[in-house]
């Protein structure tokens, strides 16, 4: 049906609420596209082993860090679409444990390789179609030049090497032989079934420097809060017997109103020992069992310290829980909630226990774990904030080395894969026609932004070192790569610089869907004042929510007095 002309002038017709915001049309997808590269230029600089650290405040505390996922979440990006490549450094540092800034990088490229083409008049749909059909070439090209990892003789110096390339972009670079022992020590550790990153633990302790930090084939945790009694127990005990528990050891003045009427004055002091009785009922029953160590996730109380240290029994109150389920974990001990019939064969073992002045803190030791299936990492340093980037750094590793050891293959770094596929994509678009000719180009051409970027923020002639790392690959050298000592290019796989084959995989197919997604979208309907009103409902809900709250327990404490 047309519509009726008024004054020579279709009418407008309104669908939306008043102050409503609509974008739409190709100048939409152009404008989401601006904003990602914006994320993209604010870590751009952070790539490869002379990247630089962004230092970012937010609430008071301050962060310095290089990594790409780290960055992102502190920026705390509003923009819908920019916040698409947050959430793919997420998901890749949450899959991988590195490659953040990688898939960043990947996706603004895409999308800036792109931009020109949606300029020009090319449906986005047809971008997207040639994209996936480039990423899926780029993952067959990415098997054929992997190396695989099964030789079991060379396996751990092949880990080591991954370690390492994770960490040369990192603080800890200039350390990073020692730290990659560690990491892959620590990895090798675990049960090779399931690589649980939970059982290798990352303490802290300020002071000294990075070399101080040592490796614990076992279980170490920093010494909770102890009462007096706790000086005289034993500090090492070899060959211990190790209780678990989730139990309260300590006598407690309830806050419960309650009233007791007797009418014997002797029968008193019964009551008052009533409660003495149970505690000294739990205690007898653990030293029963011949456990020389007593460890709980639940306070143990003055009363039990003492006991313990009277009887030669270490003991361990207010244990994190994570630190609790890894003891258990290496020691073979069965975590008891109640010592009602507890026996020694819910006990740990380990070859030594010791209590070891570390910097400022006293730290738990158990070594020697005949389950050892786990791990503790010590780390030092002479700044909290330095500490706390060297733990996101082995974190990193920690992921690398794992990845690698599931997936059993690798591919050369230092810029040669994506130079690589650049190559194989470039000659493959000679051999079709059409659009999909430029289009799987402007793909081939993106996957350059990475061996260009390692150039720019090592301080060389990018146009330089594109123009020989060209030269090498269409010679059929496929290994070659950014030098970023000698500045120019190198054997990548001769110089050890490999990484987790499955990080390349999933930093491509993530950019890549990313960079469709922000295509696809033509249209932005954005409502300022239906967000304000939606958030003043919240904020009304919330506070009724907590009235109703207060009331009920103003009730339930009437209620509790009466039957008193």
């Amino acid at each position: 049906m047309q519509v009726p002309m008024i004054g020579g002038r279709q009418p407008r017709i309104i669908l939306l609420k008043d102050g409503t915001d609509e974008s739409q049309g190709i100048a939409q997808v152009i404008s989401n596209i601006n904003a990602c590269q914006a994320v993209g230029d604010s870590i751009r600089s952070t790539l490869g082993p002379r990247g630089m650290d962004k230092m970012i405040q937010t609430l008071g505390k301050t962060t310095i860090s290089n990594d790409g996922a780290t960055i992102l979440k502190l920026l705390q990006v509003v923009h819908p679409a920019a916040q698409t490549l947050v959430d793919i450094s997420t998901s890749q540092d949450a899959e991988s444990g590195d490659g953040t800034t990688t898939v960043t990088l990947y996706a603004c490229e895409l999308l800036a390789k792109a931009k020109q083409y949606l300029e020009e008049g090319v449906h986005p749909q047809i971008i997207i179609k040639n994209y996936r059909t480039a990423c899926q070439l780029c993952l067959d090209y990415i098997r054929e030049i992997s190396y695989s990892l099964d030789d079991e003789s060379n396996r751990r110096s092949l880990l080591l090497k991954v370690a390492q390339t994770a960490m040369t972009s990192k603080l800890i670079a200039t350390h990073r032989d020692m730290f990659s022992e560690m990491v892959v020590d620590a990895v090798l550790a675990l049960d090779p079934r399931d690589l649980r990153r939970d059982l290798v633990g990352i303490k802290k302790v300020t002071g000294g420097s990075l070399t101080d930090s040592f490796l614990v084939q076992g279980v170490a945790f920093k010494k909770a809060f102890s009462y007096a009694g706790f000086e005289q127990q034993p500090k090492r005990i070899p060959s211990p017997r190790i209780a678990v528990l989730r139990v309260e050891l300590e006598l407690k003045n309830e806050n419960t109103k309650a009233e007791v009427r007797i009418n014997d004055v002797k029968k008193y002091q019964s009551i008052v020992d009533a409660e003495w009785r149970i505690i000294f009922n739990k205690l007898d029953k653990i030293v029963e069992t011949g456990a020389n160590i007593v460890v709980s996730q639940l306070a143990i109380g003055d009363l039990a310290t003492q006991y313990f240290a009277d009887r030669g029994i270490f003991c361990a109150g207010r244990v994190p829980e994570d630190d609790l389920n890894r003891l258990a974990a290496a020691t073979g001990a069965q975590v008891q909630t109640t010592v009602t019939h507890i026996t020694a064969e819910v006990l740990g073992h380990c070859e030594v226990f010791e209590e070891r002045q570390v910097g400022a803190e006293r730290y738990n030791l158990f070594t020697g774990c005949p389950n050892a299936r786990t791990a503790t990492l010590v780390l030092r340093g002479g700044s909290e904030h330095f500490i706390d980037e060297t733990e996101r750094s082995l974190e990193d590793a920690i992921m690398v080395v794992r990845r690698s050891i599931r997936q059993t293959s690798i591919v050369p770094g230092a810029g040669s894969i994506e130079m690589y596929l650049s190559t194989r994509l470039l000659d493959h678009a000679l051999t079709i026609h059409g659009k999909g000719q430029l289009l799987i180009g402007a793909f081939a051409e993106a996957l350059q932004v990475i061996p260009r970027q390692l150039s720019e923020n090592a301080g060389f002639d990018s146009t330089d070192i594109l123009d020989r790392l060209r030269q090498q690959h269409n010679l059929g050298e496929k290994y070659t790569g950014v030098d970023i000592q000698n500045e120019g290019v190198c054997n990548a796989f001769e110089s050890h610089i490999w990484e987790p084959t499955q990080m390349k995989v999933s930093a491509l197919t993530a950019a890549t869907e990313a960079a469709c997604l922000i295509m696809s979208i033509d249209e932005t309907v954005k409502n300022p004042q239906s967000e304000q009103a939606d958030t003043q409902q919240r904020q009304q809900m919330a506070g009724m929510m907590r009235g109703r709250g207060g009331m009920m327990r103003g009730r339930g404490g009437r209620g509790r007095g009466r039957r008193g």
